[in-house]
């Protein structure tokens, strides 16, 4: 590692997350024992699984529903994110209304909303501790392009429907009162947010499901999905519905190969900052961004930390994973001088863990979840990193489908959406690639003052039609 980054005398990189280091990484459970029935089968146990279990056995107590997962319970996005139980839909309202129409788009937009005090509901009525904190979210511009574009997204939520109780400008006062970011130009802020400790989450969901009733066979890979039944080396599980909730690992399922592209997201976490809070000014919790092309998520953590996120290596070739969450040093290197950058006191400091995890990405950016009752596949994710929330809408709107019922969840425009598969290798990799860089260089631009938001994000977005 490079001196320009001070590590911590127990720095750890990788090791799954430093979500998991502060609890214990947990001993995966026993895996499936042979050939088994029942009347859901559900294809990994993060957040879209476990909530989907939930809410069917709430739903129907008598149903039989088993998890099956690679690993551990939470073990891959859902123990590794940023903390970010955020409201905003993964893609564009543009995208559904298009299929849907306009009310029906901003309608989706009013349930993310809801979905976020849903989660916070069921974490208090089942003792689930994961640090919660509903302070919304700050989105900080630090130069002219950014702030030309936070202005203009805030008109674009505006025209969406989204009122000054849903977000509003700050005042320069009441910014600096929030949060000093350095070079700040302007900032918004939305309510509609809240702060969680990722890996607390998803082992106090696992605990709730299996106290259910459902069960959950651990270190049991699914090697192939079909109608009526989810196969594994240790026996095949055969149910009437068979529910596919692998998310930035679906690349690792033959038949879905190019379904959903593994995107790289990368964190880094802070010691304990003391004093430090002084001069950045951060009291409350709410969760920090920015309008940068290559973006960057941050929280302020319950023990006094700032765990600060962003892209990474962003694809691996091949739609390859690397599941331990390793992160290169040049990305830990950017991390940090982007954090540093935005908190100078933070300098005094020191990086104790840095990790990283995939997500998944549609051809559209847009996700989806769907059930054929034809065949009883179905399945939900590619949230392009909105899934902290965007999973719950998913395991109520699952459960829905697989029920039969008509309601107002299963009328959603996200409902039963199709986008064709990512291009073959090598076009995936240098599109995937060409558009971070492409990114990384019109911030670069914009950061030395050359003109409105660049040419090359331009390109950028039309490399993948996002």
């Amino acid at each position: 590692m490079s001196t320009r980054v001070p590590l911590s005398e127990d720095f750890v990189n990788g090791d799954v997350s430093f979500w998991y280091r502060s609890l214990g990484i947990p001993e995966a459970g026993s895996p499936l024992d042979g050939d088994r029935d029942a009347d859901v089968v559900i294809v990994g146990a993060g957040y879209t699984g476990l909530w989907t279990a939930y809410y069917l056995k709430k739903a129907s107590p008598g149903l039989r529903v088993v998890v099956l997962e690679k690993e551990f319970a939470g073990y891959g996005a859902s123990g590794r994110n940023g903390g970010w139980l955020v409201g905003e839909l993964a893609g564009t309202p543009e995208r559904y209304a298009r299929t849907h129409g306009v009310e029906a788009a901003r309608r989706l937009q009013r349930v993310m909303f809801e979905a976020v005090d849903e989660v916070v509901a069921v974490a208090g009525r089942e003792g689930i501790d994961a640090d919660i904190v509903k302070g919304g979210v700050t989105t900080v511009a630090t130069n002219a392009a950014q702030d030309r574009r936070l202005r203009e997204l805030l008109a674009h939520e505006r025209h969406w429907g989204w009122t000054e109780e849903d977000v509003r400008l700050l005042d320069p006062a009441e910014r600096e009162a929030r949060l000093r970011v350095e070079g700040a130009v302007s900032a918004i802020w939305s309510p509609h947010c809240a702060r969680i400790q990722p890996a607390k989450l998803a082992r106090g969901l696992a605990r709730a499901v299996r106290d259910l009733g459902v069960e959950i066979f651990e270190r049991t890979p699914v090697t192939e999905i079909a109608p009526g039944r989810a196969r594994t080396p240790y026996g095949t599980v055969h149910a009437g519905h068979v529910i596919r909730a692998t998310e930035g690992f679906t690349a690792e399922l033959r038949q879905y190969h190019r379904a959903w592209l593994p995107m790289n997201s990368s964190m880094i976490v802070t010691e304990p900052l003391g004093e430090l809070w002084d001069e950045i000014g951060w009291e409350g919790c709410e969760l920090l961004g920015d309008m940068a092309h290559y973006y960057m998520y941050a929280q302020r953590t319950a023990d006094g930390r700032i765990a600060f996120g962003g892209r990474g290596k962003p694809y691996l070739y091949g739609s390859r994973v690397d599941d331990r969450g390793r992160t290169h040093d040049w990305t830990i290197e950017a991390l940090w001088e982007l954090l540093t950058g935005m908190f100078p006191a933070v300098r005094a400091s020191r990086v104790a863990h840095a990790w990283s995890g995939v997500l998944g990405v549609p051809r559209d950016w847009c996700a989806t979840v769907h059930v054929d009752h034809a065949t009883g596949v179905g399945w939900a994710g590619g949230y392009t990193g909105h899934g902290v929330t965007t999973t719950n809408l998913a395991g109520r709107t699952l459960r829905d489908l697989i029920l039969r019922r008509d309601t107002e969840l299963t009328s959603l425009p996200w409902v039963g959406r199709r986008v064709r598969g990512w291009e073959v290798e090598p076009l995936r990799w240098i599109g995937v690639h060409a558009m971070y860089d492409l990114y990384r260089r019109a911030d670069a631009r914009e950061r030395a003052g050359l003109g409105r938001t660049s040419v090359l994000a331009r390109f950028a977005d039309s490399i993948t039609g996002r």
